[in-house]
């Protein structure tokens, strides 16, 4: 995977040295395409035709000076004197690169042709490994430069073979690389050369970069001096996150405590499972074919962080850059959209208003979207990327709206509850902030809503007893708007926080980058909040039943449909996605509002739903921070290649996601099993954590549900008809209730399970996990945890 190296950072990795060229013209083609990216300001040709066959000297403001020595022979003095000269590596060149071949093929009857070259570039290497001091910090041959036969001149069709060039990169190569009899560079009874042969030059030829079949377009030739700075600076330059300079290059080994926490998190499942293979409780949920419901959550989220290091932070699969295609981009929306409708089902009865499958098949293909957009690098796409923001500001809708739906109808504001949801949110996220080195914040989704879940909790708490009081609720939602406005607004105040942050306890996060993310979707929280209020009191006034409600609902309709044609129509002729994110905070809550009515516009719509976008959905929180290294790669700079090559890339694409979701899936699970273990059981009169097992005991462990995001924001999800609708159950409170589940796999709604005091069961384990009497509290395993992360912060 390249770095594209800008001018300052180029200049830091040259540190002032001189590089030199040495070759022909197109060796000389490749000298002036450096000097333009190290500074844009410098020619990119000689003046003039006079002048091509000479010595050329490029300055670099601020940095090195830029030498080109015409010599296409490579056999001339001060070719020698340059591979001879003895220097300390202070003084040296930076990059030394070597070009020769083709005018050995052009002028054979004068240079000596093929014999004359061979001896001669044997001759060059040699005076390579002889020196008491290598040349240069990074000494480049260049193979000899494929052409393009069909666009030759007639003189030069004569002289330049495609099979002698050929037959003298090969003769490169195993110079460079000398090789025993069995082929096999490694048991090789000579040292290899301190020299590097970029082959990969001529793989980027194209006939239509080309119009005299010998020089090739000044882009092209831009994207080879990238590589010869990627070649030099990749392996020297500091090895910090974003690790995106993957070509030419080493891991850095991980740090100490970087490789204790690693160690800790890949082998507490392994010791989960030696501590409890010996117990195993009678009952068949506790069988599986290789561990039980006790080991299973443990190992998997072992293997999962373990197989994620390995895919991101080590050489074990390659990486490479993202490509954009328009066509690629429609046909995997298309070929998901496909899945998803194939894959609807309809239930017998109105499941009701943003219903649990709905919200799950909502985050589902949202999250599709997001992962196609990810994956292909969409984001300099004005027209892709507005839109995208507008399903990161759905996600955060359904922040606002479950999490105030559940605190006016359950008021239940204990810590267990907050344990609950800033353990399951986070767990993950700060594990893989410690093992892959990052920093916690670039995964960014989970730190935004977990602030706007705190945000959620402060503005219903205070002054909570009045909640049923509509006036006192929206007044306490419009100063909360107001005040968290207005510090946004304030940087210096983040600033400062982050400040303390810094000095007390380490962290180290960007405030202008923050600002930025929780300022671009700064009310659509509170929209959500409203929608759950206006929901709730739909139902309480049962305005269904009311003889203008089919009215109300056509215009809504109608309004909804003018709205989203109207977004797509402002947003598609926005100048640039820079213009469009100052338009954004005031409109998203247009096209989120939209959708939800249209999708709730009918009992039809209401009661179908796709499988396979709700499977998604269900372990969206897990595939939106996993794919930063495992499905994407290098910090989400690049892609993972299994199967290396770009012939291979329709195939990879497949093959990763296969895996990128199943372990997804996997982890989703043992994330929402572990902070169950975490947070443990209170007394009764609490709510206790949702379990993911079935409350059917014949279910298998592969059909269970996962209280993931969606359910920790979506709590107390009402079900509210638009139309009127008698069929549902009631529970005594004139309060429509969603139809029992008719199938054994599904499990109820943990929510319901909250709201009749039933707990789920036990299992055994480490002691430590579990409720008060079994070992420590929450509190006590919180205050442990985030004192270990604090002293860790410091020691990092």
């Amino acid at each position: 995977m390249l770095y594209s190296y800008k001018p300052a950072q180029a200049t830091t990795c040259l540190d002032s040295k001189p590089v030199v060229f040495i070759g022909d013209s197109v060796t000389r083609t490749l000298f002036f395409q450096l000097g333009q990216l190290l500074d844009p300001t410098l020619p990119t040709a000689p003046s003039n035709d006079g002048l091509k066959h000479s010595d050329h000297t490029l300055h670099v403001k601020n940095g090195s000076d830029i030498s080109f020595f015409w010599d296409p022979f490579l056999n001339s003095t001060q070719t020698s004197d340059i591979l001879r000269s003895a220097r300390d590596t202070t003084h040296r060149p930076a990059l030394l690169v070597l070009g020769s071949g083709l005018w050995y093929l052009r002028y054979a009857n004068a240079s000596g042709g093929l014999p004359a070259w061979e001896a001669n570039m044997e001759h060059v290497l040699d005076e390579v490994v002889k020196s008491p001091v290598k040349p240069a910090d990074e000494i480049v041959v260049l193979p000899v430069e494929q052409v393009v036969t069909s666009k030759l001149s007639q003189d030069r069709v004569l002289s330049m073979r495609s099979s002698d060039i050929d037959a003298m990169n090969s003769d490169l190569f195993h110079r460079i690389n000398p090789s025993s009899n069995f082929g096999l560079p490694m048991l090789s009874s000579k040292p290899t050369l301190p020299v590097s042969l970029p082959l990969v030059f001529n793989q980027m030829l194209h006939p239509s970069q080309t119009e005299d079949g010998l020089h090739f377009s000044d882009d092209l030739v831009k994207m080879q001096a990238n590589i010869l700075l990627n070649l030099r600076c990749n392996d020297v330059m500091p090895k910090r996150f974003p690790l995106d300079k993957t070509c030419c290059n080493k891991y850095p080994w991980p740090l100490l405590l970087q490789l204790i926490i690693l160690a800790l998190a890949v082998f507490w499942g392994p010791a989960i499972y030696d501590s409890t293979v010996n117990f195993v409780p009678i009952g068949p949920k506790y069988h599986s074919s290789w561990a039980n419901e006790v080991q299973r959550p443990a190992l998997v989220f072992s293997i999962g962080i373990g197989l994620i290091f390995f895919a991101d932070r080590t050489g074990l699969w390659l990486k490479e850059q993202k490509q954009f295609n328009p066509w690629t981009f429609g046909l995997l929306c298309l070929a998901s959209l496909g899945v998803g409708l194939a894959t609807i089902k309809r239930s017998d009865k109105d499941l009701g208003f943003l219903n649990r499958e709905q919200t799950d098949e909502w985050k589902g293909w949202m999250q599709l979207a997001i992962l196609i957009y990810h994956y292909l690098g969409a984001s300099k796409i004005s027209g892709i990327y507005n839109p995208i923001r507008v399903l990161v500001a759905s996600y955060l809708f359904m922040t606002g709206y479950g999490h105030t739906t559940f605190y006016i109808k359950k008021a239940d504001f204990g810590f267990l509850r907050i344990a609950q949801v800033m353990v399951r949110l986070n767990l993950l996220t700060l594990l893989l902030a410690y093992t892959m080195n990052t920093d916690y914040i670039s995964y960014y989704f989970s730190p935004l809503v977990s602030m706007w879940f705190l945000i959620v909790y402060a503005t219903m708490f205070v002054g909570s007893r009045f909640n049923d009081r509509t006036p006192f609720l929206l007044g306490k939602i419009l100063i909360s708007a107001i005040l968290v406005t207005w510090f946004m607004g304030e940087e210096w105040l983040l600033q400062k926080l982050f400040d303390f942050l810094a000095r007390v306890c380490g962290i180290h996060w960007s405030a202008r980058e923050w600002t930025f993310r929780a300022t671009l979707d700064l009310w659509i929280v509170y929209v959500g909040m409203l929608a759950a209020i206006g929901a709730i009191k739909v139902r309480e006034y049962r305005l269904t039943e009311h003889a203008h409600w089919p009215l109300v609902i056509k215009v809504a309709i109608g309004a909804s449909a003018i709205c989203l044609i109207w977004f797509f129509t402002f947003e598609l002729f926005q100048e640039s996605k820079f213009t469009y994110n100052r338009w954004h905070p005031y409109i998203s809550f247009i096209p989120v509002l939209a959708f939800v009515v249209l999708r709730n516009a009918s009992v039809i719509l209401r009661s179908a739903s796709s499988s396979a976008f709700a499977f998604v959905g269900r372990c969206s929180l897990e595939t939106f921070i996993i794919q930063y290294h495992f499905w994407l790669a290098g910090d989400t700079k690049g892609v993972l290649l299994v199967l290396p090559g770009t012939q291979w890339r329709p195939m990879n694409f497949v093959l990763t996601t296969i895996m990128f979701i199943y372990v997804s899936d996997q982890m989703a699970h043992a994330t929402a099993t572990i902070t169950s273990w975490i947070c443990g059981t209170a007394a009764k009169s609490s709510l206790p954590l949702p379990t993911t097992a079935p409350s059917n005991a014949a279910s298998t462990s592969s059909d269970r549900r996962i209280p993931d995001i969606a359910r920790l924001n979506e709590d107390a999800t009402v079900s509210i008809p638009l139309i009127s609708h008698n069929s549902q159950k009631d529970n005594g409170q004139e309060n429509p209730l969603p139809p029992e589940p008719d199938t054994p796999v599904r499990s109820r709604r943990w929510v319901d399970r909250l709201a009749d005091g039933s707990t789920p069961p036990r299992t055994p384990g480490f002691r430590i996990w579990y409720g008060e009497n079994e070992g420590y509290g929450v509190k006590t395993k919180l205050v442990i945890g985030v004192g270990a992360m604090w002293a860790v912060n410091l020691l990092w």
